[in-house]
């Protein structure tokens, strides 16, 4: 952006002037904008005025500079963010109202999204300045599917946070199927084994068993269909021709908005679902259905939502983007602070704040039941995950290269990617979208103001990668450097050369 300069005399008038706007004191005069002017060079050229006049540098100079947080010129400070009605917006909720985006000098309002494919629209239209994303939108649209736009994230806004729900009915089915099942507090993880009788029994019927997802590159489609396919059950395939994802399902998987999922699965047009908070908790407390197994057992500490934002809005905006991810940063941390008894210090007033008609809009009784560290499978079976939700520790928030990897594997298990590709295509296309660079520049701010710890940022020797992993529901190990014998190491799905 061009810069104005003025004389020093000139600099310190309008320095007064940016005062008085600031404080919402003084009348509108004209001449350049604040956006227009550099503050930094004002100040010095205001400084050598002052000397000339042989008095001391203003307080309104002084304050104009160091109640800054740091020296970025930010080209946008009015921004509109969108979400979707889930306990994981949490971090663009608490960087409002917890005062983090005004520290960093942005007007932030966000606003709730009827639907995913309507929040990625209006990101890419530039009706919204960026979102809360599923993993899988800005992967998806950049390689062109469900969308064709340069999507990037800078930050991961968490981990976790997803269940798998089945309806009273189907529970009912599996606990037949599985005698240890009958208990008050079943043993978990709960694999889709106790269901395969009931899927077998309906296809032979003809009326296949039918779930719910939130969109088609969701990480619930992905873990829906993994928790599904590792006990042998068949989610269906994408191909050129069937963009539903249906082909050869055993099971038959729709996309539901979620928070109407409870309701979807009550009336009985899905007999399951797979969505984030608090929606699975909302089927415990109406009694209309039983999370069978969360996400952290299908893929312990799996990446959920981004905050995504086009690669074009970055591009002009570079400086607003380290300031919001700066924002976040200090959110995600904030949600995770634990006192001496590793007990969550702010987790209650981010219930609290959630629970509003605008934000996500149910009971806070519902919404704490996941956010506080504890999760209902059934009223009778409360138990302690305090890692169901994370937001901010081991790394979580980092945009991790090996994230991007695993979820273009899925992509292409599916055959939501029709055609094979190679092992370096992959990495290559994570590092397109996600940009550690942008997340690094913020933290190194964060640092120098003292507000984060060098250890909670990873070390500058990594390659982005996570370390492989075999915590998944099936064992089977992933190497993000690896994806090609990741895939290949599926019974169902593509498998590649």
């Amino acid at each position: 952006m061009r810069r104005h300069r003025i004389s020093p005399f000139a600099a310190m008038f309008w320095l007064v002037c940016a005062g008085f706007a600031i404080c919402g004191c003084g009348q509108q005069r004209s001449g350049p904008s604040l956006q227009d002017l550099d503050i930094d060079a004002l100040a010095a050229e205001a400084t050598a005025a002052m000397k000339v006049l042989g008095k001391e540098q203003p307080g309104a100079v002084s304050a104009a500079k160091s109640d800054r947080p740091s020296s970025l010129r930010l080209e946008k400070t009015k921004l509109k963010f969108g979400f979707i009605k889930l306990t994981d917006c949490a971090p663009l909720v608490i960087a409002k109202e917890q005062g983090f985006f005004a520290d960093e000098g942005l007007q932030v309002e966000i606003e709730a999204q009827p639907n995913w494919k309507t929040l990625l629209e209006r990101v890419i239209s530039g009706e919204l300045d960026g979102a809360h994303m599923l993993s899988g939108q800005p992967i998806a649209s950049t390689i062109g599917i469900n969308g064709e736009a340069h999507v990037i994230t800078a930050f991961t806004m968490d981990q976790n946070g997803n269940a798998i729900t089945v309806s009273n009915s189907i529970w009912e089915e599996m606990q037949k199927a599985d005698p240890a099942l009958q208990s008050s507090q079943p043993k978990h993880p709960i694999s889709a084994d106790a269901l395969r009788s009931v899927v077998a029994d309906r296809k032979a019927s003809g009326d296949l068993l039918k779930m719910g997802m939130v969109f088609p590159v969701s990480t619930h489609n992905y873990e829906l269909r993994y928790w599904l396919a590792a006990a042998g059950i068949h989610p269906g395939m994408y191909t050129s021709a069937d963009t539903t994802g249906v082909t050869d399902a055993e099971v038959l998987l729709s996309v539901t908005p979620p928070p109407m999922m409870p309701q979807v699965m009550e009336v009985g047009t899905i007999q399951g679902y797979c969505v984030g908070e608090p929606w699975n908790q909302q089927a415990v407390v109406k009694g209309i259905g039983v999370p069978v197994v969360t996400n952290y057992d299908i893929w312990k500490n799996n990446p959920e939502k981004v905050f995504g934002v086009t690669k074009a809005w970055n591009d002009e905006n570079r400086n607003t983007h380290v300031a919001v991810v700066k924002a976040l940063i200090q959110a995600g941390k904030w949600l995770d602070e634990v006192d001496a008894a590793g007990k969550f210090v702010n987790r209650e007033s981010a219930v609290q704040l959630l629970s509003k008609a605008n934000y996500v809009g149910a009971d806070v009784d519902v919404i704490r039941n996941s956010m506080t560290g504890y999760f209902y499978f059934q009223k009778s079976d409360k138990r302690e995950l305090p890692d169901f939700n994370v937001f901010f520790k081991s790394h979580a928030t980092y945009p991790w290269y090996s994230d991007g990897v695993w979820f273009l594997t899925q992509m292409r298990r599916w055959g939501q990617i029709t055609e094979p590709k190679s092992a370096e295509w992959y990495g290559e296309t994570a590092k397109k979208i996600y940009r550690p660079d942008i997340y690094r520049e913020a933290a190194e701010r964060l640092i120098s103001e003292g507000k984060l710890d060098r250890s909670e940022v990873p070390g500058s020797d990594t390659d982005g990668y996570k370390p492989p992993t075999a915590e998944f529901i099936d064992g089977i190990t992933f190497d993000g450097h690896d994806p090609i014998t990741y895939l290949n190491a599926h019974k169902i799905g593509n498998k590649d050369e």
